[in-house]
C-alpha cells in the first residue's frame, strides 16, 4: 500500500452488527423489508437469537384505543373526531402559554406513520435548484445534517383552517362540510429546527424559483374514491424565506410522532395545512405549483366567494376561546375568575373584551401576555353571577392590525377560517 494511503477502516464492533441485523429483521415483519427464499420461522428464530446480545431500540408505539393517532387521549382532555383529535380547552387551564406536547391537538388526513430519524431523509428536487442545462437538480440532507445548521426556536400557533367550523351550523344555522370543530383545534408551542431558507440555499436556490412545495411522509389520500396523493401544499418563495422552520423539537422535545417527528415544516400565522408534518420531500420550482390543497380545499367557496373560490388560505383569522367546559356551573353570589385565551394570524392581541351577560354589556379583560405576533394572549377577568338560570360568556378579541371579532362570521361551503365571537354556554346555580 503506498505510504500516503489512508489505512482501511476498522470493522464495525459485533454489537452495531447484531442491531443492525435485529432492526432489519423487525422491519421484515412489519412488512417493510424482503426476504426472499428465507421463511418466517427461520426469521423469526434469528430474532429470538439476537435478543439478548443488543440494546433494544424503542419499542414502535401502540396507538390510541380506536385512531390512527399514536398519543393516548384521555377523554378528559380531547374529543376524538375520526383521523383527529381536538383539545378540550378546560384541559388547557394552568398549563402556562405553551400547550402541552400531551394535549396538543391533532389533525391527521391518514393515519400517524411511526419513522426513525436515523432512516429519514430531506429530499429537495425541481426546476427552482441550480443545475446542468436540462436537467433537474435534487439534494438530500438526513437528520443529523439539518441539526448541524445553525438552529432557531420559535413560539407559534398552529391552527386548523377549519377550527371553530361546528359554529358555523350550531351558532349560525349554516351547512357546512368536514369536520365539525368547536375551538380545540389549535395549539402553541416552542419550536425548534433550521430556517427553511438556509436549507434552500444550502441546497442551490436558482433565481428562477418562485414556489415550494413540501410534501408529507404520511400514506396517500384518498377522498371520494380517488388518490389525491400524500399530503403536500406549494408556498411562495418569498414566505418560505422569510419565517418558516424546519422544526425537530416541539417544547423541548423531539417531535412527537403525531405532531410530525422526525421533521416538520412551521409556517407561522399561516392556516395549519401549510405546517406539513412528516415532510420527506420539497419540490422547488421555477413554476406556481398546485396540488388539491391550494385549488379544491383551502379556498373559500360559497355565495359570498368568487365561483372560481377565493385565493388559496393563508393566514389564520382572529378567534378568543374561554378555558371552560361547555355547560360549566357556577354557584350564584360568589366571586370568580374567568380565564381565556386570544390569537390573531394577522398581528397581536392589543385587546379583549368579555360580556357575561350574553352580550348586553362588554368590560376589558386584564390581558396576561406581552402582546406577540404569531401566538396567543391569555387573558382573565372577574365575575360574580347574580340570580341562578343559564346564560353566555362572550369574548371578542381586536388585534394590532384593528381586525375585531364580529358577530357574524362570513360563511363559506367548507366552513374555514370561523371569526365570529363564540357564545359559550354556562348555568348559574
Amino acid at each position: 500500500m503506498p505510504a500516503s494511503a489512508a489505512p482501511s477502516p476498522r470493522p464495525a464492533p459485533r454489537l452495531d452488527e447484531t442491531a443492525y441485523d435485529r432492526r432489519r429483521l423487525r422491519q421484515w415483519l412489519a412488512g417493510e423489508a424482503r426476504a426472499d427464499g428465507v421463511s418466517r420461522r427461520r426469521l423469526l428464530t434469528l430474532l429470538a437469537a439476537t435478543a439478548a446480545a443488543t440494546v433494544l431500540p424503542a419499542p414502535r408505539p401502540a396507538r390510541a384505543a380506536g385512531t390512527p393517532i399514536v398519543k393516548p387521549l384521555p377523554p378528559e382532555s380531547f374529543i376524538q373526531r375520526g383521523t383527529n383529535a381536538e383539545t378540550r380547552w378546560e384541559a388547557l387551564r394552568g398549563t402556562g402559554h405553551h400547550t402541552p406536547n400531551e394535549l396538543f391537538f391533532v389533525r391527521n388526513h391518514t393515519a400517524t406513520p411511526v419513522l426513525d430519524a436515523h432512516d429519514w431523509r430531506l429530499r429537495l428536487w425541481g426546476s427552482g435548484l441550480r443545475s446542468a442545462p436540462g436537467e433537474d437538480r435534487a439534494v438530500e440532507f438526513g437528520y443529523d445534517d439539518l441539526r448541524a445548521l445553525p438552529a432557531v426556536t420559535r413560539t407559534a400557533f398552529v391552527e386548523c383552517a377549519g377550527n371553530g367550523r361546528g359554529y358555523y351550523t350550531a351558532q349560525q344555522g349554516e351547512t357546512v362540510t368536514g369536520t365539525s370543530w368547536t375551538l380545540g383545534a389549535v395549539g402553541v408551542a416552542r419550536w425548534r429546527g433550521v430556517r427553511l431558507a438556509d436549507v434552500l440555499r444550502k441546497a442551490g436556490l436558482s433565481s428562477r424559483a418562485v414556489d415550494v412545495q413540501p410534501r408529507g411522509l404520511d400514506a396517500e389520500y384518498v377522498s371520494g374514491g380517488e388518490s389525491l396523493g400524500r399530503v403536500r401544499r406549494p408556498l411562495p418563495l418569498a414566505k418560505a424565506l422569510s419565517d418558516v422552520i424546519l422544526a425537530y423539537e416541539m417544547n423541548g422535545e423531539p417531535l412527537p410522532y403525531d405532531h410530525g417527528h422526525p421533521v416538520r415544516v412551521l409556517v407561522p400565522s399561516w392556516v395549519g395545512i401549510a405546517s406539513i408534518k412528516w415532510v420527506g420531500d420539497i419540490e422547488v420550482s421555477a413554476q406556481p405549483l398546485y396540488s388539491p390543497w391550494n385549488t379544491t380545499t383551502y379556498r373559500l367557496f360559497g355565495p359570498a366567494h368568487p365561483e372560481e373560490g377565493s385565493a388559496p388560505l393563508t393566514r389564520q383569522t382572529i378567534k378568543s376561546a374561554f378555558e371552560l367546559a361547555s355547560g360549566a356551573t357556577f354557584p350564584a353570589g360568589r366571586g370568580h375568575v374567568l380565564h381565556g385565551r386570544s390569537w390573531s394570524g394577522a398581528g397581536a392581541i392589543e385587546r379583549v373584551e368579555v360580556s357575561t351577560d350574553g352580550g348586553t354589556s362588554w368590560r376589558p379583560a386584564r390581558l396576561h401576555d406581552r402582546p406577540r405576533a404569531d401566538t396567543w394572549t391569555r387573558w382573565s377577568v372577574t365575575w360574580r353571577p347574580g340570580a341562578p338560570g343559564a346564560t353566555h360568556l362572550l369574548a371578542r378579541a381586536t388585534d394590532t392590525t384593528g381586525r375585531t371579532q364580529p358577530e357574524i362570521a362570513v360563511p363559506n361551503t367548507q366552513g374555514y377560517l370561523f371569526n365570529a365571537v363564540v357564545r359559550h354556554p354556562v348555568t348559574v346555580v
